[in-house]
């Protein structure tokens, strides 16, 4: 996987940016991108606070930034608010512009979030809350599998809002952004004291999202799976 790619990690406010790339130039160009985009960001909120609180998805005004019509899109496809997207669309933008400089691997991860497109076989690892799943388990990524969005929601974190009481729930998509808002809303319906019951009702509503492929849900030892996921193996420790 690392062979012949070029790789720069960067905190930018609250994201936190790893890119890998086989060409540097795409690298610098894809980091000086996501600055841009998230300062975009930035400046609509100033402008419109409630856009950084709602929990459903908003209207916006005509001539917000791609960023901001991003969010709003994929948080309109998952029924939640546009800051569930965030992380999923900065790293989409960030591939974006790696792909424009000719990367035939490029993969963009923002703090869990990952969208990625790869001529090559690559490993992602899925990160969960659950111990017998978390960087023991991957996907293994194709080209047939590309452009690809993956992300991951948890209750048992404290980095985002969850309503839910899922370990992890991991959403494979067209693109990170949906990825993203979709996880969050999957997430978010997996509760209540029946546990298979409730991992159910995930996959259910992950079926009826356009632009969602697949889905993998743990919740106290139970898995759930739906949709079409690349391939599942075990990871090299």
């Amino acid at each position: 996987m690392n062979s012949g790619l070029y790789e720069y990690g960067v905190i930018i406010g609250e994201s936190q940016i790893h890119v890998k790339s086989d060409r540097r130039e795409a690298v610098l160009q894809s980091i000086r991108d996501i600055k841009c985009h998230r300062e975009q960001l930035v400046r609509y909120i100033q402008r419109h606070p409630s856009f950084r609180y709602e929990l459903k998805p908003v209207k916006i005004t005509r001539h917000a930034p791609r960023i901001v019509r991003k969010m709003a899109e994929s948080s309109r496809m998952a029924d939640v608010g546009p800051m569930a997207s965030v992380a999923g669309a900065l790293a989409d933008l960030g591939l974006e512009s790696m792909l424009r400089c000719g990367s035939r691997v490029a993969i963009v991860e923002n703090g869990g979030e990952i969208a990625a497109f790869t001529e090559r076989p690559i490993t992602v690892t899925i990160v969960s809350s659950s111990p017998e799943i978390s960087g023991k388990t991957g996907f293994y990524i194709t080209r047939e599998d590309c452009p690809i969005g993956i992300a991951t929601s948890s209750s048992k974190t404290n980095h985002a809002i969850s309503f839910g009481e899922a370990d992890s729930v991991t959403v494979v998509a067209h693109d990170g952004s949906l990825a993203d808002a979709a996880a969050t809303a999957v997430c978010n319906s997996v509760l209540g004291t029946d546990v298979k019951a409730s991992i159910q009702r995930g996959l259910e509503k992950s079926r009826k999202m356009r632009g969602v492929r697949g889905v993998l849900i743990i919740r106290e030892g139970h898995v759930g799976l739906a949709g079409k996921l690349p391939k599942i193996i075990k990871v090299k420790e």
